[in-house]
Formats: structure tokens, sequence, C-alpha cells
């Protein structure tokens, strides 16, 4: 696992839903997403966050059966706390974490983050004609 710098604690444990909100709500991604969507979001996931000095200022979260595949979704470091390498200790603990060995695919979206995830081993799809999907881009408005 990727070591954090001095004052930074990653957890599984200790998940701020009200924080993962004020964040995902202004997101790219996510924008306008209810509280109760997050919650339940996280109630469903195995998430992990990165704490400083008592607030959360990270977090990821994966979608699984904890069998066959993973999809990661809300990565995300607040503007503060960018360039010390957060995002890929919580992907590599997501990574190493023992419910989610022997999946067969993992799977993420990303406007900008790409060379993030290829550090990390992540490809393009090699067939994206294979994959296809359902958006709903407004749903939260």
């Amino acid at each position: 696992m990727n070591a954090l710098p001095a004052g930074y604690e990653l957890t599984f444990e200790r998940i701020d839903a009200v924080a993962a909100h004020a964040y995902l709500t202004r997101s790219y991604w996510s924008a306008g997403i209810p509280l109760a969507t997050v919650e339940r979001a996280l109630a469903n996931s195995l998430a992990v966050a990165v704490w400083h000095e008592d607030a959360q200022v990270a977090l990821a979260r994966v979608v699984t059966d904890r069998a066959t595949f993973a999809y990661l979704a809300d990565v995300y470091v607040l503007e503060d706390h960018r360039g010390r390498g957060l995002s890929k200790a919580m992907v590599q603990a997501l990574h190493d974490h023992a419910d989610l060995q022997g999946l067969r695919r993992w799977s993420l979206f990303t406007l900008d983050a790409q060379s993030l995830y290829a550090s990390l081993g992540w490809q393009p799809l090699a067939h994206p004609e294979r994959a296809m999907e359902r958006h709903f881009p407004d749903v939260y408005r």
C-alpha cells in the first residue's frame, strides 16, 4: 500500500457521507446529487476515505459483487490536499482489499484522470464496441 504523508489516515471504517456529499454535489459527474442518494450509495459500496486533522479530505468507493467485478466510482481529493498521492493510495488500498481479490474485471469512467489509473495498471477498453451503457446525466437536476 502507498504510504501517506504525515498527518493523513486512510480508513475503510470511518466514512463521512455529509463530507462526501459536499464534494460530489458540485462534481462534474454527480452535480446536484441528493444527500440521501450519497448515503445509499455508500451503504451499498466498499468505500475508503482519507482523513486529515479530523476532516475527510478524500474518498473512493467500489460497487462490487465481491466475486466477479468491481466498478470504481466517486474518487476525489479536496483541492487543498491534491498532489500528495492520496488518490493512488486509496485506489491501491481498494486493489489490495481482501474482498476484491480474484475479480475478473474492474471498470471506471473518468474525464481527466487516465494517467493516474494507467500508473496503477488500468488500460482503456480493449473492445469499446462491446461496452454499452444507460446514462441519465440530468437525473439529479
